[in-house]
């Protein structure tokens, strides 16, 4: 597959022919299962796009019962921010139903598969997206990152996935899931085409209050020979398998012959981090999600009166694991409880924040995990705690607003990659791409 850098300098008659090519390679591989819809937007660079980014006219449906039918009705700001730039939607991928999950398995089309092996999952919650780049079906796409539903995925796939500092890229026209952490970010084949499109669909944006209005590009300025403080964490990686251990061995000593300064640093446990973003999370999906009941947005099933619809229409349209979701985020926020448990998440994400700040004071990035292990069988995390528990290293990052981007780093005995992610102080995205781009250029990773 051509990259991003070298398909923007095709011309329209050979993007035409390209898209063509591209579109009969997805439909002679119907059982990976990343596209659920080829759809084209415009006539440049193909990208593919997250089932949960409006684009004009085309359905969008979060990967759920309860919006079948809905038709986007305007594009969101990244994708006019990349039609602008001479790039095209091209193609929805498969996620978890309203980005809830780890595998892409609650997707009401049905899993995605892992490139690599069929019997793995992709990751998730932009599992599909991950496994059309992976797969060689896509020149790059977006995905979207709560809690590390872009980086994950990435991983798991082999591929390079970036979660922008919060505000950095605009959320207007993205799906919510929980709004203080949501991020659209890039997924690419390389670090340097993750930096082009980040530059793309970056900056001002006048309709998303969040929006940190900052149009700085970090392409024109990509240094890989830059000498930083780089910050690893012995004991913050306890809980990861020997294979993903492994992969941080390797990644430490590349950057060290990279000429970077590698220092030791602690970080609060990760069990923390897991509590204070479930309950963050969930408590803004119930928000989120109360509107879709049938009567404002979402199919209706008519019940005997108003409450038996509300009832039928949101049991009907929502998946396993969106209900569970919108239970514990109702529970959190109830009465007598939502000072014993929102409240406390809320400080406990400060205190996540600071002890980032902290390490921040010293060092220019953090070496850390994406996932205790590479991509699990399909089955493996039917427990709802095993998937929850899989967020352990990536959750952190969405809390405390900060940019992280994930590039691969090795396989396992299985041949299934392993990625790490290199995470940034706030709004330094330059630091990042400097520093990923020198590890990516020392390890020199092949599929």
């Amino acid at each position: 597959m051509i990259t991003l850098k070298e398909a923007l300098k095709l011309n329209k008659a050979e993007l035409e022919n390209f898209k063509e090519d591209l579109k009969a390679k997805i439909e002679a591989n119907p059982e990976l299962n990343a596209y659920i819809d080829i759809k084209n937007a415009g006539d440049g660079v193909p990208i593919a796009i997250k089932d949960n980014i409006q684009v004009k006219s085309w359905p969008v449906t979060s990967c759920s019962s309860i919006l079948q039918g809905y038709i986007a009705p305007y594009n969101a700001t990244v994708i006019e921010k990349m039609t602008e730039a001479g790039l095209s939607p091209f193609g929805r991928t498969n996620m978890d139903e309203f980005a809830m999950g780890s595998t892409t398995e609650s997707s009401f089309y049905g899993k995605t598969q892992n490139p690599h092996n069929a019997d793995y999952v992709p990751g998730g919650s932009s599992g599909g997206s991950a496994a059309a780049v992976g797969a060689g079906l896509a020149i790059a796409a977006l995905g979207s990152d709560t809690g590390g539903s872009i980086r994950q995925p990435a991983s798991f796939c082999g591929i390079v996935g970036m979660k922008p500092t919060y505000g950095r890229v605009s959320r207007y026209g993205l799906g919510a899931y929980a709004s203080s952490l949501d991020q659209i970010g890039p997924m690419t084949q390389n670090v340097e085409d993750a930096a082009i499109l980040y530059d793309i669909i970056s900056g001002s944006d006048e309709k998303d209050s969040t929006n940190a209005k900052m149009d700085d590009k970090v392409t024109p300025n990509l240094n890989p020979e830059r000498k930083m403080k780089i910050a690893i964490l012995p004991n913050y990686i306890k809980d990861a398998n020997q294979d993903v251990k492994d992969a941080y061995a390797k990644a430490i000593n590349a950057l060290k012959v990279a000429g970077h300064e590698i220092v030791e640093k602690d970080m609060l446990d990760a069990k923390f981090d897991i509590s204070a973003y479930y309950i963050t999370a969930t408590a803004e999906a119930t928000t989120n999600l109360a509107r879709y009941d049938g009567i404002r947005y979402g199919n209706r099933v008519t019940g005997s009166n108003l409450e038996d619809t509300f009832i039928k229409t949101r049991s009907n349209g929502f998946g396993d694991e969106v209900k569970r979701r919108i239970l514990l985020g109702n529970f959190v926020l109830s009465s007598g409880y939502y000072e014993a448990y929102y409240v406390k998440a809320q400080k406990t994400r400060h205190i996540i924040k600071d002890e980032y700040a902290k390490i921040f004071k010293e060092v220019d990035l953090i070496l850390s995990p994406i996932a205790p292990g590479s991509a699990p069988k399909f089955g493996e995390l039917k427990n709802p705690m095993d998937m929850y528990l899989s967020d352990i290293y990536s959750i952190s990052v969405n809390l405390a607003g900060l940019p992280a981007l994930c590039l691969p780093i090795d396989t396992n005995t299985n041949g299934m990659p392993i990625g790490l992610q290199l995470i940034a102080k706030a709004y330094d995205e330059q630091t990042l791409f400097d520093g990923a781009l020198s590890l990516e250029k020392e390890i020199n990773y092949n599929k």
